[in-house]
């Protein structure tokens, strides 16, 4: 097949090219069962594949794009009501009960559905998004080029098989590139250290563990690349894994709709807090409030808008949201970012959550977030506006504080550590102690929670 080259065998074999949770496989017995249990599939409207961290569920995903059978993967942890919900809207039929007898199948059209990976559903009910097998291989091959990912690589990461990051790139990359894959199962300090990878796929949370293991973050300095993405990458994070590991770690955007659209490159500049440039095949623009073209000032917040060979092919059975989220060619992200002369990008959060609106000015939470990284006493950070009479809208930061440190400092330090830094205009009114954020399963904070 044209997606999956690892599997056409050209990149010869090797007795463990895919490693999940400790058990392992060729390329060719890769091929193999999962061909036997496409050939049971041909003719299903879609398959749901239990997105376990298994080496069945890589089979079924193969079998899938070698049928030419859109996959639904399901979070293992989805909740009755999501779980009928991505059922339903999907049309998805469970695995066939057996395999069938391996036989040569025409190669479905890169124009074919090949995935349908449903949103997060924190401002409705989640959303199947529609790629084909051409947007996949265009993503993957624009992230071949920035991180010059080859063959020789060895990949880890124990991310969940149900996003981009963890599936598209994790696994789905891997059999494109021909580089061997290494799923830990979970991504733990000590998983990681111990699979000798030359590239890391990693979550902010995760590095921030890693960090927190010195002998773990040691046994990283060997490798070639390390990539966060799913979430901001905390800039105290960034410099503490580059101090220990001697990588500055490479850091990436991009969306369900869009995979990945922005990176810094192996062979470029790595700033803490920016995600670099628009990969090959991608293009990128701003738009203020007033839907005009924003200057690229590294200054000038507006929403980013993209466009290229990665989009989406439409949201499932939403025809209306499929068109409001899309001006002519270009789909609205949702996400607030800034791009400086040099075309690096910054994201600076959701529009609808993360630029507030307080006393005439426009603040960006992240940057404010990253200014209270920057007290010793702050382990975790996430602001809001809140709803103000006077401000129309007044920050608020929940915080986790770092341990006996924390407990030395109380709110108006940290207030006045933002005035200080930052304008004054820009810091937090009230500041909560938390025990935790509450995120989801990629490591995201869930901002509507704490509102």
């Amino acid at each position: 097949m044209t997606l999956l080259t690892a599997l056409d065998g050209s990149f010869g074999d090797q007795p463990e090219a895919v490693s999940i949770a400790g058990v392992a496989t060729s390329w060719a017995d890769l091929r193999a069962a999962s061909g036997r249990l496409a050939s049971a599939m041909v003719g299903m409207p879609a398959v749901a594949v239990e997105a376990e961290p298994t080496l069945q569920t890589v089979v079924a995903v193969v079998a899938g794009l070698l049928a030419g059978v859109p996959v639904v993967p399901v979070p293992p942890d989805a909740g009755p009501l999501e779980r009928e919900h991505i059922l339903r809207d999907s049309g998805a039929l469970p695995l066939p009960a057996a395999a069938g007898v391996e036989r040569a199948l025409p190669t479905p059209s890169p124009e074919v559905p090949a995935l349908v990976m449903y949103t997060s559903g924190t401002t409705g009910a989640p959303k199947g998004v529609v790629m084909s097998g051409r947007a996949i291989a265009a993503g993957l091959d624009g992230l071949a080029d920035a991180w010059q990912w080859t063959a020789d690589d060895v990949l880890v990461h124990g991310l969940p098989l149900f996003h981009v990051h963890g599936l598209v790139l994790g696994v789905l990359g891997a059999l494109r590139t021909g580089a061997r894959l290494v799923h830990t199962g979970r991504p733990t300090p000590a998983g990681y250290a111990a699979a000798g990878g030359s590239l890391y796929f990693g979550v902010p949370t995760v590095w921030g563990r890693v960090c927190a293991d010195p002998a773990a973050a040691s046994a990283l300095t060997g490798a070639r690349l390390l990539v966060s993405g799913s979430a901001p990458l905390p800039v105290p994070v960034f410099d503490e894994l580059q101090r220990l590991t001697g990588h500055a770690p490479v850091e990436r955007y991009g969306m369900t709709e869009t995979l990945i659209t922005l990176s810094t490159r192996f062979d470029g500049e790595r700033r803490p807090g920016w995600v670099g440039v628009p990969i090959a095949g991608v293009d990128t623009r701003l738009v203020d409030d007033h839907d005009t073209v924003a200057p690229h000032d590294g200054e000038t917040i507006g929403e980013l808008q993209v466009q290229g060979a990665t989009m989406f092919d439409r949201y499932l059975n939403r025809p209306e949201a499929t068109a409001d989220s899309f001006a002519g060619d270009w789909f609205r992200t949702g996400d607030a970012a800034v791009i400086d002369a040099s075309g690096f990008h910054r994201i600076v959060g959701r529009q609808s959550m993360d630029i507030i609106k307080s006393g005439g000015f426009k603040v960006g939470a992240g940057e404010v977030e990253s200014c209270l990284l920057g007290h010793p006493s702050v382990r975790e950070v996430a602001v809001v506006g809140f709803p103000d009479d006077d401000l129309g809208q007044r920050i608020v930061a929940f915080v986790v504080l770092d341990g006996v440190v924390g407990e030395e400092v109380d709110a108006a330090l940290l207030i006045d550590h933002v005035a200080t830094n930052l304008s004054v205009h820009k810091r937090p009114r009230d500041i909560h102690v938390v025990a935790e954020l509450p995120r989801n399963a990629m490591g995201k904070v869930q901002k509507h929670l704490l509102r």
